[in-house]
């Protein structure tokens, strides 16, 4: 037995402290390791057999959990794009306002008339703004409409194309003056009494041309869109398109009245 110690204790330093048995070494550790396999076989049979004979409720769970995983994410996408959306329309609506020299106000849209004969929609600003009625609603584009109810927190915008509506425009290109009146579509305009002989184009643009003391003049209204002539008629049919997004907007400009410099000394 001591003699069998003695050259076990050799041959473990001889294989530990020198490489003289580094072919062995390696030729044991190729021998340990199926033995290893071997023994990690119960482990890896245990996990395969979880794997394979997990319930079918098991995977309805899971499968519903990853769908409502899936949905949450979906919507935090959906909220996103139109986040980026809605600030597009911010900045494009606070770059108009920089366009305009008289002081605007944002106001937010809160609802619209639900008789589809009516255009109108809801504001959230009213008389504690200074909103008084006829104040002139644009938005990044063009002319939405003017106040017509002023509450104390809340107001009523009629826009552009309700049918009751008519402003007074002028072609931006030559300065003719046309009136544009409301069709009962947010899509369309039309100009009463075109003389046939008048130099109106289809691509023309329309702007406010100041008169009634409602609109200030060179406010964009739309753009002519079809002429129709009719030989039998003194006057054509021209439609136009708003150039306002009457359908799309959450957020309008309302534009107060320029105060005139006061006069000091009269004659």
């Amino acid at each position: 037995m001591a003699v069998l110690f003695v050259v076990s204790a050799i041959l473990i330093g001889l294989f530990i402290f020198t490489p003289h048995l580094q072919g062995a070494r390696n030729q044991a550790i190729s021998f340990i390791a199926p033995v290893y396999e071997v023994t990690n076989f119960p482990r890896h049979l245990k996990t395969w057999l979880q794997m394979r004979l997990m319930s079918r409720d098991d995977l309805i769970k899971d499968n519903e959990a990853l769908r409502s995983e899936l949905l949450v994410h979906q919507r935090k996408l959906q909220q996103l794009a139109f986040l980026t959306a809605e600030n597009t329309r911010l900045r494009q609506l606070l770059n108009s306002a920089d366009n305009i020299n008289q002081r605007v106000l944002v106001a937010d849209l809160i609802g619209v008339a639900p008789d589809p004969r009516s255009h109108k929609v809801f504001i959230n600003r009213g008389e504690e703004d200074g909103l008084y009625i006829g104040q002139p609603v644009v938005d990044a584009t063009g002319l939405i409409g003017q106040v017509v109810n002023v509450g104390r927190a809340n107001s009523t915008v009629l826009l552009i194309s309700d049918s009751s509506h008519a402003i007074p425009v002028q072609i931006n290109r030559n300065g003719e003056r046309l009136i544009a009146q409301g069709r009962g579509s947010v899509y369309e305009l039309g100009l009463r009494h075109v003389p046939s002989t008048l130099d109106i184009r289809e691509g023309d643009l329309l702007v406010s041309s100041g008169l009634g003391s409602i609109y200030p003049a060179g406010y964009p209204v739309a753009t002519v869109q079809n002429i129709t002539h009719d030989p039998g008629r003194p006057f054509v049919d021209v439609v136009a398109v708003p150039k306002a997004q009457l359908n799309r907007n959450r957020h309008v400009l309302l534009v107060f009245a320029q105060e005139l410099p006061s006069i000091e000394g009269g004659l």
